[in-house]
């Protein structure tokens, strides 16, 4: 009976996770549509206008990583609150942690200005540099209304609104179109602006959406109970700093890590390059997101339960996560070991890509399952406001074990550019347990109490 009843309570536990964690994926997706746009839209300009996107949305992809990894401890911190039923709690928090999103958004958008110089001694192609200086800078101001933005979002989904900060993401997407157009090729007394334009759409749209955000915040009769008042508190302010920083360095060096991969493979030549990239595409691009989500899921629900005082509830939470995460990521490795090469031909008829394309899917496979586990338990310990250790667990995860165990598989064991990513596989289980076990000695003690 005991045992039926830890299932019945994990069970409970699905719709709740599964109901955040769309609206999450699908607004982590939003941030990714905007570069995918200006991709789209430019196209017709020709291969500079597309090679700048491309490399001014690769540099910009690490300060996206650093400002949702950092924001994200907003989530846990309202989450918290609000399962304490402390409204006036969240006030502060949210005017706290948007001043923060602001000011981590003015601070990398001055970083990523810093390192325009870098660009030509990295060998990056003359005639795209010199295309594509305003559009660099538009996208680092363009950082500085997502950040704010991101804030938002965090604090939505921990009140249960998740769907109401995807609507906002997506509302940039959709006003980024018809700007793109008029500001790209001109449009009645606009001027025709090309990539540049493209770059002021971007930085527009999204500042329309954060102003949308805003006036709903201010005057939707649900949100009266949470209005924003005028005083910052600089040591909330300090503490969601210092829980988020840890995540946004992880993510950070995360990314960092797959790029780095990604230069490993580029020693065995073009075709494991574009194989690579066809692989990349669907196995990080689609599939990364999906644990991303129950990751934040995750977070918020332990973080409203810890806040009510349940303690009883955050195991079956966790276990929640690690099986949708998980019924989800094993569907997908069985789709990627058996139809990896009819998945790569959708890309590319190049018999030489697609075999190097199917070879890293099968890799892909038993990682996703992998990074199942490691993702729910990196999440769960979130929500518990336990981020320092977890993150070094990820980095260590991610750079002294995967990349070394990738290259000898890669070079020593013969398996190839598929070696790269099957060091990860081994190197996420091991984070995944190790999280798993912190996760359970952390909710032991808070059980203890109430046990005894």
């Amino acid at each position: 009976m005991q045992r039926a009843g830890r299932v019945a309570a994990i069970w409970r536990e699905v719709p709740g996770i599964v109901g955040l964690a769309l609206p999450i994926v699908m607004g982590l997706a939003a941030s990714t549509l905007i570069g995918v746009t200006d991709s789209l839209m430019l196209a017709p300009l020709g291969p500079v206008p597309l090679a700048a996107v491309g490399l001014t949305g690769a540099v910009a992809a690490l300060f996206y990583a650093a400002i949702y990894g950092l924001l994200s401890a907003l989530s846990v911190r309202i989450g918290a609150a609000w399962g304490a039923g402390e409204g006036r709690a969240i006030s502060g928090i949210l005017r706290s942690g948007l001043a923060l999103g602001a000011l981590v958004g003015i601070g990398s958008a001055l970083v990523m200005a810093a390192l325009w110089p870098l660009l030509p001694l990295l060998g990056q192609p003359e005639e795209v540099i010199g295309a594509m200086r305003a559009y660099w800078f538009w996208i680092c101001a363009f950082l500085v209304p997502f950040a704010i933005l991101t804030a938002f979002k965090s604090a939505f989904e921990a009140v249960e609104k998740p769907w109401l900060g995807t609507a906002f993401a997506f509302l940039g997407v959709v006003v980024n179109v018809p700007l793109n157009y008029a500001l790209i090729w001109g449009l009645g007394p606009l001027p025709q602006l090309g990539l540049t334009g493209a770059g002021l759409a971007s930085f527009l749209a999204e500042t329309i959406a954060l102003g949308a955000a805003f006036l709903w915040w201010r005057s939707a009769p649900s949100m009266r109970r949470l209005r924003l008042r005028r005083q910052v508190a600089l040591g909330e302010m300090g503490l969601t700093f210092r829980e988020g920083a840890p995540l946004g360095a992880m993510y950070v060096v995360e990314t960092a890590s797959v790029s780095v991969a990604t230069l490993m493979i580029g020693a065995f030549g073009t075709v494991a390059l574009a194989g690579n990239q066809v692989a990349q595409a669907v196995g990080w691009g689609l599939l990364y997101m999906l644990p991303l989500g129950v990751a934040g899921a995750v977070a918020i629900r332990v973080a409203q339960e810890r806040g009510a005082g349940n303690a009883a509830a955050l195991r079956p939470i966790a276990l929640a996560a690690v099986a949708v995460a998980g019924v989800w990521l094993v569907a997908a490795a069985l789709t990627l070991a058996l139809r990896g090469e009819a998945i790569a031909r959708l890309v590319t008829d190049d018999p030489e890509v697609v075999a190097v394309a199917a070879a890293i899917f099968l890799v892909f496979a038993p990682m996703q399952i992998s990074d199942a586990v490691q993702s729910a338990m990196l999440g769960a310990l979130r929500g518990l406001s336990d981020t320092a250790w977890p993150a070094m667990v990820s980095a260590i995860a991610y750079w002294p074990v995967a990349l070394p165990l990738g290259y000898a598989l890669a070079h020593w064991g013969g398996m190839g550019p598929s070696g790269i990513w099957a060091g990860y596989i081994l190197a996420l289980a091991g984070a995944g347990a190790a999280l798993a076990v912190r996760f359970w000695r952390k909710t032991a003690l808070l059980e203890a109490p109430a046990s005894a």
